[in-house]
């Protein structure tokens, strides 16, 4: 049984992102992703002024003179959502935890999909695959992985990249949207993002709270603890050197994530507890727009 503020925040988080996909979101969502997807349909005789970059070398060779592709867009995508739900999820210093962030997210934009009419799938993560709800459309089964963002407990508290894309590129034969979402706090998991990334369009979403990166000064000594591992540290807050410290440290981690996602070519979307993370996603529109149009 589902308990009934859950049920009552999913139907408020429907009603909040039905009104900003409506206003903010449809348009941006429909010019960068429909239409992207080009399915073959046939060949046909060379005529002048044919891209010779679509000539069917097979075909023309067989009939002794030149025959192109065609192609048929593909009205109908997949989106998938896949939530990093590990134990570093469950925290966050402003309004909502990192978890609450990740579910707005996912329900704009399997909101954005459902008013496209395009399939939503979702995959629920933390050491490995926890959940998989496969694509389908209607309001229903967006509702439905709304509230399994948001209900479901996860079995186990690390977080495995790795071998939650491997999972996903095994299940998923179609090319699909594939949104990842997570605080990426991981190692190793290069090879399968970049798998991923030939196989997919994967978009990154990088969920982060201020005081992870930046620790408050006190006077006291923080005990600070890992939620996946248990492993505690002691940070010397009335020291500005411990302090800047963590902070180096955790810039270099997320400078060296923004590297992986440029080398790989992949658009991330970076959000924070802290703030409303309508302006990020209108500007990833706007940058994928512009990259698209050049």
């Amino acid at each position: 049984m589902i308990p009934k503020e859950i049920l009552a925040r999913v139907r408020r988080i429907e009603i909040m992102t039905g009104r900003l996909v409506a206003e903010t979101f449809a348009g941006e969502y429909l010019s960068v992703f429909k239409g992207r997807g080009m399915e073959f349909d046939s060949v046909r005789e060379y005529s002048q002024g044919d891209d010779v970059r679509s000539i069917d070398w097979n075909v023309t060779a067989r009939f002794g003179r030149p025959y192109v592709r065609r192609y048929t867009e593909e009205r109908e995508l997949t989106v998938v959502i896949a939530c990093d739900l590990s134990g570093s999820q469950f925290f966050g210093t402003g309004p909502q935890f990192k978890k609450e962030v990740a579910a707005e997210l996912s329900a704009v934009l399997a909101i954005c999909a459902l008013r496209n009419n395009d399939k939503v799938g979702l995959f629920l993560f933390t050491e490995g695959i926890e959940e998989y709800v496969p694509p389908k459309k209607g309001r229903r089964h967006v509702l439905h992985i709304i509230r399994d963002v948001l209900a479901y407990c996860p079995r186990k508290n690390g977080t495995n990249i790795s071998a939650a894309l491997d999972a996903i590129n095994h299940v998923l034969k179609r090319r699909s949207i594939l949104l990842l979402i997570s605080d990426f706090r991981d190692e190793g998991f290069e090879k399968a993002l970049k798998l991923a990334a030939l196989k997919h369009d994967v978009i990154p979403m990088v969920v982060a709270d201020p005081r992870e990166i930046e620790l408050p000064r006190l006077n006291a000594v923080i005990d600070l603890e890992d939620p996946e591992s248990g492993q505690r540290t002691l940070v010397d807050a009335t020291a500005p050197s411990s302090l800047a410290l963590h902070k180096k440290f955790e810039q270099q981690r997320l400078e060296k994530l923004d590297a992986l996602f440029k080398l790989y070519g992949l658009d991330a979307i970076r959000v924070s507890t802290s703030r409303s993370y309508i302006d990020a996603v209108v500007q990833f529109f706007r940058r994928r727009a512009r990259r698209l149009r050049h």
